[in-house]
């Protein structure tokens, strides 16, 4: 079977990876380089906690191919499994990680709850006011600068054909399937999957596919290296978006951090988000609550990028409900890093089957038709 794939970012190179292990003839097509999307702004977080409730088979699928994802892709792209860590500050939000722990360990993911003490003798520094917190030991972090390349890489040693820096100028479909016309020639196949990220309600809505799409770039910045003292990814549970930051210490020693920064809206032509200097500090006194000793260290670098929000902050996955022979994986909603491997698998899955042992119901793109 041939499959184009549209988008090169982590779910379409994952995508690409695994169609080829099922022997699939792929074609990738990227508008700029492997990787620049969604993925390169990422945070790298590799988390289920807090993630809605219907996405935690694909989340724990994704996990296992995170574990054997050096092995795989022959390259390390800095997956450790050093946990997940949410503090919290207040009464409500304790009750509601409490709420959601329920729920989630019928979905087969288990939370610790740690108390203050506990949390100062496992991680000492991290916010000294929090009066609870829960962890996730497995989960972890991993290098979004290395993963889509990696899996670019792996697609490619399977026969895919990586096309970069390609305009898309027309898409056609006929009885025998797709012909996709780019700045760099027309490339035909059975099979058309949309993983072109924020870009992709563009290419649904060719097909008569409407999706509530917004595109928005993060607010991200790394620090100076510091002594490597903090393992787990630190995030926190709080209903208020200013105080919604999240860290994590890189091997090196840098601190990268991000949230408490509205997302800003982006321009899909270009297509380029940058960071407001002007929120930084706000930002900062957020991440401090989790680490106060930030405040007395040096950013050296602030980022953002494009990505797309689904209005319900689902993503939409699955066959096309106008076009056979027509696949999305779009709008991971700034929270897709984690998932990506597992996207791959699952689309690969669908697409060579016609069937799927993980469940997409509630990511189908109809859904937004059904609730006109």
């Amino acid at each position: 079977m041939d499959v184009i794939v549209l988008g090169g970012g982590l779910m379409g190179t994952a995508s690409a990876y695994f169609l080829g292990r099922r022997g699939a003839r792929v074609t990738l097509i990227e508008r700029n380089r492997i990787g620049t999307g969604a993925t390169i702004a990422s945070f790298g977080n590799i988390r289920r906690t807090g993630r809605h409730l219907a996405q935690l088979p694909l989340a724990h699928r994704s996990l296992r191919l995170w574990g054997e994802a050096e092995k795989m892709l022959g390259r390390d792209v800095e997956f450790r499994a050093t946990g997940h860590i949410r503090l919290i500050f207040d009464e409500g939000s304790l009750a509601d990680m409490r709420t959601y722990a329920e729920a989630a360990r019928l979905w087969g993911l288990e939370l610790d709850e740690l108390g203050p003490r506990e949390i100062r003798v496992r991680f000492p520094g991290l916010g000294p006011e929090a009066i609870a917190a829960s962890f996730s030991p497995h989960d972890g972090s991993g290098n979004p600068r290395l993963i889509a390349p990696a899996f670019a890489e792996a697609a490619r040693k399977l026969g895919a054909e990586i096309i970069e820096d390609a305009q898309i100028e027309t898409i056609g479909h006929a009885g025998s399937g797709f012909v996709v016309a780019t700045s760099k020639g027309a490339f035909a196949a059975e099979c058309l999957l949309n993983a072109a990220g924020a870009w992709g309600a563009r290419i649904a809505a060719g097909f008569g596919e409407e999706v509530p799409l917004d595109a928005r770039g993060p607010q991200m910045g790394v620090t100076e290296p510091l002594p490597h003292r903090i393992l787990p990814v630190v995030g926190i549970w709080t209903r208020d978006k200013d105080y919604g930051a999240y860290l994590r210490q890189v091997e090196r020693g840098n601190i990268v951090f991000g949230g408490a920064a509205e997302r800003v809206s982006v321009d899909l032509d270009p297509g380029h988000a940058t960071a407001d200097p002007i929120r930084l500090p706000v930002q900062l006194r957020a991440v401090a609550r989790l680490l106060p000793a930030i405040a007395r260290v040096a950013v050296i670098r602030t980022w953002s990028g494009c990505e797309g929000y689904v209005r319900d902050m689902l993503p939409v996955m699955g066959s096309s409900a106008t076009t056979p022979g027509l696949f999305h994986a779009i709008g991971f909603c700034g929270h897709g890093f984690q998932l990506g491997p597992g996207v791959g698998d699952v689309m690969a899955e669908l697409i060579m089957t016609d069937r799927c042992e993980t469940p997409l119901e509630d990511f189908r793109i109809d859904r937004f038709s059904r609730a006109a």
